[in-house]
């Protein structure tokens, strides 16, 4: 996974969190301006069924939490791949001389450094697919709250800051990285698909519950409830 890659998916998804404070905060102005109108009314059970419905707010802790943690994993490789580089006798100007250096493979490094990488990489390493994909799929859940109808969104942002990176990068990104793309779209999907089959299961149980009520009676003498 490249490590710009990573930079724009968190620049992708803050696109995203500013956009949902934005939103929250304007629908706060709203509820302040009616309650400051003095206009009392009673609520109808339409209304009343839709003030119960579930309230979805970002888990800010564990934004602040993956995004400190992103942040000190992408110096730590930033710095590495610098020492590689001033190793070899090549100059640091940029940031992207950093990426069209890697994109060579021109280079060579120490046994200890290639094992780390590897290491790094490895299917349960920390840059391997599953983890990245994982942390990818937590961020944009805290970003949620969890709400799973945001899903497309934000896997649109996620593509977004794919496409970012592939264009830093200068070319197709690593087969890894097209892997965790992948990854991502497939966890992202069960996520909706999970999300649905509860909806699915609460309404279901909820319809019973009122076709039981409905055929509920009561004894006008005794006044006890009869099926």
């Amino acid at each position: 996974m490249s490590v710009n890659g990573i930079t724009n998916y968190s620049a992708a998804y803050s696109n995203y969190e500013t956009k949902a404070k934005t939103t929250e905060k304007s629908e706060e102005v709203k509820t302040e301006s009616k309650a400051d109108s003095g206009v009392v009314y009673e609520p109808s059970k339409q209304e009343a069924a839709a003030s119960t419905k579930k309230i979805y707010k970002p888990d800010t802790a564990l934004i602040n939490k993956l995004k400190a943690d992103a942040e000190a994993r992408t110096e730590q490789l930033r710095s590495l791949v610098e020492k590689i580089m001033l190793g070899q006798g090549n100059a640091i100007g940029t940031a992207d001389d950093i990426w069209s250096f890697l994109r060579t493979g021109n280079f060579t490094v120490d046994a200890a450094t290639k094992a780390q990488a590897q290491a790094d990489i490895a299917e349960d390493g920390y840059w391997g697919v599953e983890q990245t994909s994982e942390r990818i799929l937590d961020f944009a859940k805290a970003l949620s709250g969890g709400d799973a109808s945001k899903a497309d969104e934000l896997l649109e942002a996620f593509k977004k800051g794919f496409e970012q990176a592939t264009g830093t990068w200068g070319k197709e990104l690593p087969e890894i990285s097209q892997k965790t793309y992948e990854a991502v779209e497939e966890k992202f999907a069960a996520w909706k698909a999970e999300n649905e089959e509860t909806n699915a299961a609460t309404q279901a149980a909820n319809n019973a519950a009122t076709q039981a009520a409905t055929n509920i009676t009561v004894d006008p003498i005794t006044g006890a409830a009869v099926q």
